[in-house]
């Protein structure tokens, strides 16, 4: 058994169905089911005993604490976390609550059961926290890429409040000897994807005939890793990681935002011809975000010396499943991009 936070998220979500896919070993699924969190990501296990979902809040650590002496976890993945930059921009005391709060009764939780666990169980135990490559602030176009031993340098409250996180756990490992495991990942794209990121949410417009709002100039930089990728990574890391080390996932795609876009726009000219107007004739340049990091990038190769592990798909083959699949499941986007989801649209682009 293991237990997974935020399991109905984008990330979260494609992990628990790809670990099912693969394994009979059951998952205990705590996800709140804020606005990201979709249960329909998860309808194709309805009835599946292997998988058992509870809504509930990271916060409540009565509830995290009752959960892992019911159900005894070998391992906790913790993906919970609000991600989204633009969104800690405008109300950041959602981030710490979730992130850094949330994070540290997850730490108070495991550690209370990891410490009442049999001596090999307690060995074997680990708690794997899922963070990002923003913590490590903005790169010059001439500058190495992010590496495990990168100062942290988070230049938005989401990346603040998982810098906050990621100290933490390492904190909970030094201090209490808590064997833990972070995972700090570049851009995710894939099915299943809330229409707020990059992708899905050019995708949505584009298909809608909808401009296209592109911070800035278009040229900040990304490094792109899908999400099938990224389970595969996770679960690696799960299975041989060291205990106290973190392990930087990348995809080996830099990229600037407008070739992420013209790709998308000449896929779709592919898969969807005749639109009501060309796709890339849609792109609109809106006012930049405060704060924007300028660049990201990925050295990956502590994770692949380590672990063996390396992405199997490359940018071109990775995006063109994901289009694929957004054009196969409109029904899925228009669901999710309704209701809170447009008042949230209307309130970050409208005044740019």
């Amino acid at each position: 058994m293991i237990l997974v936070t935020g399991g109905a998220g984008f990330i979260g979500s494609n992990f628990v169905l790809d670990w099912l896919a693969g394994s009979d070993e059951p998952v205990v699924n705590l996800d709140k089911l804020t606005y990201a969190g979709n249960p329909d990501n998860l309808s194709s296990l309805a009835g599946d005993a292997r998988h058992v979902f509870v809504q509930g809040d990271i916060v409540d650590q009565a509830l995290v604490a009752r959960l892992l002496e019911e159900n005894r976890p070998r391992a906790v993945v913790h993906f919970a976390a609000e991600s989204h930059v633009d969104r800690s921009i405008h109300g950041p005391e959602a981030f710490v609550r979730t992130n850094v709060e949330g994070t540290f009764r997850m730490l108070e939780a495991v550690k209370a059961y990891w410490s009442g666990l049999p001596e090999e169980d307690k060995a074997a135990f680990r708690f794997l926290h899922v963070s990002t490559d923003e913590v490590y602030g903005s790169l010059g176009p001439n500058d190495p890429a992010f590496s495990e031993t990168t100062p942290y340098t988070p230049n938005s409250p989401y990346s603040a409040s998982k810098a906050a996180s990621d100290h933490l756990v390492r904190a909970y490992h030094h201090t209490y000897g808590l064997p833990t495991l972070t995972s700090n990942c570049s851009n995710n794209y894939g099915p299943y994807q809330f229409p707020e990121k990059l992708i899905p949410l050019i995708i949505l417009k584009a298909v809608r005939g909808e401009p296209l709002p592109i911070y800035g100039d278009g040229m900040n930089v990304r490094d792109w890793l899908y999400v099938g990728d990224h389970c595969a990574a996770i679960r690696r890391i799960l299975e041989a990681g060291r205990p106290g080390e973190t392990y930087n996932v990348g995809g080996w795609n830099e990229m600037p935002n407008i070739d992420i876009v013209h790709a998308v726009c000449d896929l779709l000219t592919e898969l969807r011809p005749d639109p009501p107007a060309p796709y890339r004739s849609l792109i609109t340049y809106v006012k930049d975000r405060p704060g924007h990091d300028r660049r990201y990038a990925i050295d990956a190769r502590k994770i692949e010396r380590e672990l063996g592990w390396r992405p199997e798909e490359s940018f071109t083959t990775g995006i063109r499943k994901t289009v694929e699949w957004y054009l196969q499941h409109i029904s899925w986007v228009e669901r999710v991009a309704s209701g809170e989801y447009r008042n949230w649209l209307q309130q970050n682009y409208s005044v740019r």
